[in-house]
């Protein structure tokens, strides 16, 4: 039995896949049985898309477990991404589930209650509210003709891995949630879309759950632009629900200085699948990068207040057609990607990271003592006679 794993593949790979492949959706980390589940559905190869690692019930014992929101949220999550592969043409969608009841099919959405063994993960922290709470938000998303689909969460798991691994006592770090939001999906094959109100409701749900076990500060590290600024919806809304806590998010990962100190492309050449991520593919699974089909689009439709390098900069925010400014998905310079930059780019990341999350305790903690402080001063004023 053949496995083809969606996210590894570049989109002109996934353009030519048979559209009668069973493509099926994990619920959980972990292992399931394939070979049972190609036997069940009588097909010699079987699609794999990323799994869901938390939002639903899960095994008992497993610490994820805690996060699961409710049904309904849950299974739009799933519409969502059955929505978009249903758009591509796939015609057979299944759900590989080992963890119970799941009431209804979601839209017609069929299941496969398997054997699961799910990946080992570490308990809650009891010192959880001391630590900052990180969400890595990933997604699934077109790279040009050289890099894969799971690009982006590749790269925001291997960040929040290596500040896990830096700072051990300082964060809690959520597994990367591969799937987000973008807005070209019909351009270029292979691009899921979660849907811009799903993807906010769900992380408003899952801040949510996380303060109620204790999280005080909670960072969304961002690796998909897309992403953006439905994270800047989520982290306001959270804001107002839970006065108490500090959490925000970031535009996207790798933005400090060692940004420029390593780079050789001129500006216009980080972009999307330019130098920046084809040179962390080639450090972290260069396995899954086709350099021999590396292009160089550095021809954005550039004016002083809309351009694109890394971030896209100037003062206005537009969404144009992808097409406009490239022919093979990427914006920038794939050929200048390198593995040793990739290497000292994460480096640089993880260390940007735990930066990042330092300043956020200690926004916290400053906002603790002057609330302290101005509910004693009022105390002290209500006591004072008047003159």
């Amino acid at each position: 039995m053949q496995q083809i794993h969606y996210a590894d593949l570049t989109w002109p790979e996934v353009a030519a896949l048979p559209r009668d492949l069973p493509l099926l959706i994990p619920l959980g980390l972990g292992d399931y049985d394939l070979e049972g589940a190609a036997a069940r559905l009588n097909a010699p190869a079987l699609g794999l898309l990323p799994a869901l690692p938390y939002g639903f019930s899960r095994v008992d014992g497993d610490p994820l477990a805690s996060l699961a929101v409710r049904p309904g949220l849950w299974r739009r999550v799933l519409a969502g991404i059955a929505k978009e592969l249903r758009g591509q043409g796939f015609r057979r969608l299944v759900l590989l589930n080992g963890h119970g009841d799941l009431g209804p099919a979601v839209r017609g959405l069929p299941a496969l209650d398997l054997p699961f063994q799910p990946q080992p993960s570490p308990p809650w922290p009891a010192d959880l509210p001391q630590r900052s709470a990180v969400i890595s938000t990933g997604h699934t998303e077109q790279h040009g003709h050289h890099l894969p689909l799971s690009t982006d969460t590749l790269i925001v798991q291997a960040i929040a891995d290596g500040l896990t691994t830096r700072a051990p006592g300082e964060v809690w770090c959520l597994p990367a949630w591969p799937y987000g939001v973008s807005t070209h999906t019909r351009e270029f094959p292979g691009t899921l879309n979660l849907g811009g109100r799903v993807f906010e409701d769900f992380f408003l749900a899952i801040v949510d759950r996380l303060a109620a076990l204790g999280a005080q500060t909670i960072y969304f590290s961002n690796g998909h632009g897309g992403n953006h600024s439905f994270l800047v919806n989520v982290v306001k809304l959270a804001g107002e629900r839970h006065p108490q806590r500090f959490i925000a998010t970031e535009w996207l990962h790798t933005t400090g200085p060692a940004l420029t100190r390593h780079r050789e492309s001129a500006i216009g050449g980080m972009g999307h699948g330019g130098e920046l991520e084809t040179s962390y593919l080639l450090h972290l699974r260069p396995d899954l990068v086709r350099m021999a089909l590396a292009t160089t689009e550095t021809d954005f439709i550039s004016t002083a207040g809309y351009y694109m390098d890394w971030v896209e900069g100037g003062r206005l925010i537009a969404n144009p057609p992808w097409s406009d400014d490239t022919r093979s998905g990427i914006y920038g310079d794939g050929r200048l990607g390198a593995a040793e930059k990739g290497r000292l780019w994460l480096e640089a990341a993880v260390e940007e990271k735990l930066e990042t999350v330092r300043e956020l305790r200690e926004q916290h903690t400053l906002r603790q003592i002057r609330r302290a402080w101005s509910a004693h001063s009022g105390v002290l004023r209500k006591d004072r006679p008047e003159r």
